[in-house]
């Protein structure tokens, strides 16, 4: 079977002297895993579309098995990414992130979406680092169906107080007044803070990115978000421990 999709190569692999083996978010079939022959070849026109960090124009074959990439057209290539190495480890995180939270063989365009637009974020230096990573973070987890909840206090039913908790192992809040099983693992937010978590999960999709939060704030924020995806998909993303040790 013969298809024409967009989408963003968010992993390669060599295969041989020619080859590759790539991880594309397509916008049609979701994370695909498909063979690229002659990628390696820079005379080969398909050698820029099939790198890492291009958003390309792709007709793909798909077999019993496998996808294989006949053509690929570039129509993005986040070349500035490249060029920075702290943005590049970034935007290597957010390649993981969608490989493991963006679905299969489904359609997967609102998320190919919401990952371009980070990436031009990123790369055109719209949005600090800090402020788009947690927006990434929370807005594909609840996407993929990890929605936490955050509409109020989850014992007492208080929306908000100056001090309140996010519990990122069950991804629900708690008001000071309600917290008492200290065992539970618990981020402490102010009121803005809060707020700005409440954002990232329940914005409409072209203002994910519009507000702003002090230079503290987005660093609990980002406690905020991480923790919660460590808890829900039971891993340690390598690409954001080596992200934050080159970035401290």
């Amino acid at each position: 079977m013969k298809f024409r999709t967009e989408g963003l190569i968010i992993k390669e692999q060599n295969i041989g002297e020619q080859d590759k083996l790539v991880f594309a978010l397509t916008k049609s079939n979701g994370v695909i895993r498909a063979f690229v022959k002659g990628a390696k070849n820079i005379k080969n026109g398909k050698c820029a579309a099939a790198s890492l960090l291009s958003y390309s124009r792709l007709t793909i074959y798909k077999g019993r098995e496998s996808y294989i990439i006949g053509e690929a057209q570039p129509i993005r290539i986040f070349s500035k990414l490249r060029s920075d190495v702290t943005k590049m480890c970034l935007a290597q995180y957010f390649c993981e992130l969608a490989l493991t939270i963006c679905p299969r063989e489904q359609k997967a365009d609102s998320f190919l979406s919401l990952v371009l637009n980070s990436l031009y974020l990123l790369s055109e230096d719209k949005r600090s680092a800090d402020l788009i990573k947690p927006c990434l973070e929370m807005r594909l987890a609840s996407m993929a169906g990890y929605m936490p909840d955050l509409r109020m206090c989850r014992e007492c039913g208080e929306y908000i107080t100056p001090l309140m908790y996010f519990l990122p192992r069950i991804g629900a809040i708690e008001c000071a007044n309600c917290r008492t099983d200290m065992s539970e693992p618990a981020i402490a937010l102010n009121e803005g803070t809060l707020t700005a978590l409440r954002h990232t999960v329940y914005a409409d999709d072209d203002k994910l990115f519009s507000f702003a939060l002090p230079k503290d704030d987005l660093v609990v924020l980002n406690a905020a978000s991480e923790s919660y995806l460590k808890y829900r998909f039971e891993k340690d993303f390598k690409t954001l421990i080596f992200y934050k040790t080159i970035s401290s």
